[in-house]
């Protein structure tokens, strides 16, 4: 080709694909997809969420948000140390790269650890993602009190075998010699005998006769719900026009009771919140495989588009929970 202001002849360059290596283009096609994926996630969670005609609180599902937010502040400062990984690999200072990587892992690490411990918050008040492992009702109809009856008396018949255990050892005890030692394992089995009869009375007090009413009515079934598992609302007020807050429920006071309570959309609210925070920790740990084999590594300045492509994945982890966080903890 001749160049028009007599300069010679013009060389054309032809760029066979893109101006990205190949290891980064495919990670953006790999986030691409994980794009729509938390997108259609996020979508069915504000439809299902607005679209509810009740919807339980933060407050009501044992929800923190001062977690929520400590969660949110250790996966910006994991995003700022991998970003110093890069910029030391890039640097070819491969011991600090690894430092920062090993950082990067850390934190991660602590989202995770603070994730199951608030999982286990919920396991422990009985919020699963839905029946028959949760023990949330939607409404306080005849099914939940059928459910309570049924617990009671699994509960019940648990004690009434180990008194009538105690019992059995009590008469062969007194059928023989009645020595000092015999004597003080006769006491100790009244102790416990005691103490079996006093606890399934204050369980029967603190429960009330309405467990026991099949025809109880769906306002006396909601107070018993009540009194089983709290949920005062933070935006609720007392008749002196105070803000009503959470008492000490009897799944609480009782824990070995387990008792089934009553929750309207407390079970759509789990299946949702543990299907997004569920998928969103897989990533996290996915991120956290990663970092381990980078860590294996000689980060220098060869190595620095591997840190890149992790980081990009990294950062892409921690946008979606910068989604997640608002929407679960303060809506």
């Amino acid at each position: 080709m001749t160049d028009p202001h007599g300069h010679g002849q013009i060389k054309l360059q032809y760029q066979p694909a893109l101006p990205i290596p190949n290891g980064k283009l495919f990670l953006w096609l790999f986030l691409s997809t994980e794009i729509m994926f938390f997108a259609a996630l996020i979508g069915v969670y504000i439809v299902i969420r607005f679209g509810a005609p009740d919807w339980p609180g933060p407050s009501k599902m044992h929800l923190v948000e001062l977690i929520g937010a400590a969660n949110t502040l250790v996966l910006i400062l994991s995003s700022v140390t991998v970003v110093l990984a890069l910029d030391a690999a890039q640097k070819d200072n491969a011991s600090l790269a690894r430092l920062w990587i090993a950082a990067t892992f850390l934190l991660g690490g602590l989202f995770l650890g603070i994730k199951v411990f608030e999982y286990k918050s919920k396991f422990s008040h009985g919020i699963y993602p839905a029946l028959p492992h949760s023990r949330m009702y939607e409404k306080p109809d005849v099914y939940f009190a059928s459910a309570v009856r049924e617990r009671l008396r699994v509960l019940y018949a648990r004690i009434d075998a180990d008194r009538a255990e105690i019992a059995s050892k009590k008469t062969n005890l007194l059928a023989g010699p009645q020595t000092e030692d015999v004597q003080r394992q006769i006491k100790d089995l009244d102790d416990r005998d005691k103490v079996l009869a006093d606890k399934k009375a204050e369980y029967e007090q603190a429960v009330g006769p309405v467990a026991g009413d099949a025809n109880a009515s769906a306002h006396a079934l909601m107070e018993l719900s009540k009194r089983i598992y709290p949920v005062h609302d933070e935006h609720e007020k007392n008749a002196e026009g105070e803000a009503e807050h959470e008492s000490i429920g009897l799944n609480d006071k009782y824990p070995e009771l387990k008792l089934p309570f009553v929750v309207t959309g407390g079970n759509m609210w789990a299946t949702t919140y543990f299907t997004m925070t569920g998928f969103h920790a897989l990533h996290v740990l996915a991120g956290l495989v990663a970092f381990v084999l980078l860590l294996f590594k000689r980060l220098d300045r060869t190595r620095a588009g591997i840190v890149e492509n992790v980081g990009l994945y990294w950062h892409f982890v921690d946008l979606v929970w910068i989604f997640l966080f608002p929407l679960l903890y303060l809506f």
